[in-house]
């Protein structure tokens, strides 16, 4: 069930991209100082970043790096960055398939504590979703008109 709900978020996600493709890459990089991460390229970065270290690290054990937002200077590096978040994805989904109620421990601001596997999951999709809404109304602050990017359209 969770692999069929990480389509959905896919089927999402290409349409973001693809229509950030529309974007120039002056405002594509434009800091903006009401949102958090400031720019449409550091969300998508902060996206991955949180997927690497939520999946890959505390859920598979796997050592993440996190370069500087600037290293990710175009749409395509972030785009790549989301094709190895979606290996980490697969690795987990596959480990923990049937046994999304197993409980794992985590270490989360230097306190260990246990989470299930579906509350892993549900965690770093909604926070992907949550900064898709920030990334749509940053571009409409910057002239464009955001695509529906909702799973059910």
């Amino acid at each position: 069930m969770l692999k069929q709900q990480y389509e959905l978020v896919l089927f999402s996600r290409e349409t973001i991209l693809d229509y950030i493709k529309t974007i120039s890459h002056e405002d594509f990089i434009c800091d903006n100082s009401a949102f958090g991460k400031g720019s449409i390229r550091n969300l998508l970065v902060h996206i991955c970043d949180t997927y690497s270290s939520w999946i890959a690290e505390r859920g598979l054990g796997l050592p993440s790096t996190y370069p500087a937002f600037d290293n990710y200077s175009t749409l395509n590096d972030c785009i790549k960055y989301f094709n190895r978040v979606n290996l980490f994805i697969d690795q987990f989904l596959n480990q923990f398939e049937g046994n999304y109620q197993e409980e794992i421990q985590i270490v989360r601001n230097g306190t260990t504590t246990k989470i299930s596997v579906l509350q892993l999951f549900t965690h770093v999709i909604t926070h992907e979703f949550h900064h898709k809404g920030q990334i749509m109304s940053l571009s409409r602050i910057l002239g464009y008109t955001p695509v529906d990017a909702d799973i059910i359209r």
